[in-house]
């Protein structure tokens, strides 16, 4: 269905952030005949770091109609390799060989052709779309009587500003997290600190053939860097590490990404023939979350609620998997059927904590020695590697049977730290050690 046009600054939503997430909830909503309004800080395309999408995005694209699009500006993944300086091997896992077979890839994407996708889909659904707009502050509290609206101050670069009156709030302001820092929500994750560095390279090594796409994550002393091939012929680099490690840093961030490459010699290799273009950049990937995803009149999606690692390349799905489960919540709750609404909402609610809370397990423990001798000698005894495989391809909210096998890799993963004792205090201390610091820096 297509709406309008409307043009009242009283719409049914505004949706607050035109990245994955925001764009998606309200193509969503729009699509169902309501007025959305979504504002955009930036002007499109704007760059945007996470280019590795997971298999289960694909069936998200199918249901939003914009699966060719994105195949188009995209290159296929079909798995993901892992190199350890402690082994004399590569790792391969491919999604393929989960648990369900039917989702056998992904792809990788440029962040800024991308999020634009979306946000131009949003528009054409029938959203007014907004860019360079910036949200000032949201009054909930604002309405009075039977009307009830929100007050949403929005400032445009020129100066101009502007009032709406939304009946319900969606923040999807990605880590800018708006209504999270408004309501004193915000809480640092204080089991995981880290931060990166990254660039792009052209002339870099690639995989031949089918498996040219796929995703390399290297290890090194101090964390771990993606490696991720795209369409253009060019390849994303980063390290991640903990924000201590990057306080070393004397030179330039160009001179210091090229310091961190040398301390993984297999990636080393893969680059000594590339050149870095358009400099490096920082950013620092401190995880978060909030006390509450959700209140009276308004729900926060994607990074706007919580931000883990980019570890496992879960960004933009649980983004974009929570958009779809808001915009289910919020049309109950716009047509008045308030007894659906509440079953949306619990399970809205259960699906932005479970997420992060799968993906954040593997993350809090990904330096360690026993996960490294798992993932680079991996055994699908009980189907545990199919399990992994399909945690790792975004399976978590359908009915495939991985949790009792998540839990055997848990019990194995101890086990093996047993094993290995020594080693395991001594990395456990130094991520301790790391974290602490990382957290004074914060304050600081």
């Amino acid at each position: 269905m297509t709406p309008g046009p409307f043009t009242s600054t009283e719409p049914d939503v505004v949706v607050i952030g035109g990245g994955p997430a925001g764009s998606t909830v309200a193509a969503l909503l729009a699509d169902k005949g309501h007025d959305v309004v979504l504002f955009e800080k930036a002007h499109h395309p704007r760059f945007h770091i996470g280019e590795s999408l997971l298999p289960m995005n694909m069936p998200l694209f199918d249901r939003l109609g914009v699966r060719t699009e994105v195949e188009a500006i995209g290159i296929a993944k079909h798995g993901a390799e892992f190199v350890s300086p402690w082994h004399d091997h590569t790792s391969h896992f491919f999604f393929g060989e989960a648990m369900d077979k039917s989702f056998p890839y992904a792809v990788h994407v440029r962040r800024s052709e991308f999020d634009e996708l979306l946000f131009r889909h949003a528009a054409r659904r029938g959203a007014r779309t907004f860019e360079g707009q910036r949200v000032m502050g949201v009054d909930m509290d604002a309405g009075k009587g039977a009307d009830n609206r929100a007050l949403v101050k929005i400032k445009a670069e020129d100066g101009t500003e502007t009032s709406w009156r939304p009946r319900f709030v969606i923040d999807a302001s990605g880590r800018d997290t708006v209504l999270s820092n408004q309501f004193d929500a915000k809480q640092r994750n204080r089991k995981h600190a880290s931060a990166a560095l990254f660039g792009h390279f052209e002339n870099a090594e690639r995989r031949p053939g089918r498996y040219e796409g796929n995703i390399s994550l290297f290890w090194f002393d101090h964390g771990w860097f993606w490696y991720i091939p795209l369409k253009d012929g060019t390849v994303s680099v980063g390290a991640v590490a903990s924000p201590a490690y990057f306080k070393r840093r004397k030179g330039t961030l160009e001179e210091f990404l090229m310091e961190t490459i040398a301390l993984a010699p297999k990636l080393a290799a893969r680059l000594k023939n590339a050149t870095l273009m358009e400099g490096a950049t920082t950013t620092g990937n401190y995880a978060y979350d909030s006390k509450f995803c959700r209140g009276d009149r308004f729900m926060m999606v994607g990074d706007a609620y919580a931000f883990v690692d980019p570890m496992f390349s879960s960004g933009v799905y649980l983004a974009m998997n929570s958009a779809f489960e808001s915009a289910a919540a919020a049309d109950f709750w716009l047509k008045g059927e308030m007894k659906e609404a509440e079953k949306a909402f619990r399970r809205f609610d259960k699906v932005m904590k479970h997420g992060p809370r799968m993906f954040s397990w593997f993350i809090y423990r990904i330096t360690s020695p026993a996960i490294r001798r798992l993932f680079m000698n991996p055994r699908n005894i009980w189907r545990m590697q199919e399990a992994l495989l399909s945690i790792l391809a975004g399976d978590l909210f359908r009915n495939t049977p991985i949790g009792p096998r998540f839990w055997g890799f848990k019990v194995t993963y101890y086990a093996s730290c047993i094993g290995i004792l020594p080693q395991a205090i001594k990395t456990w201390a130094w991520r301790r050690r790391n974290l602490k610091e990382s957290l004074e820096t914060a304050k600081s």
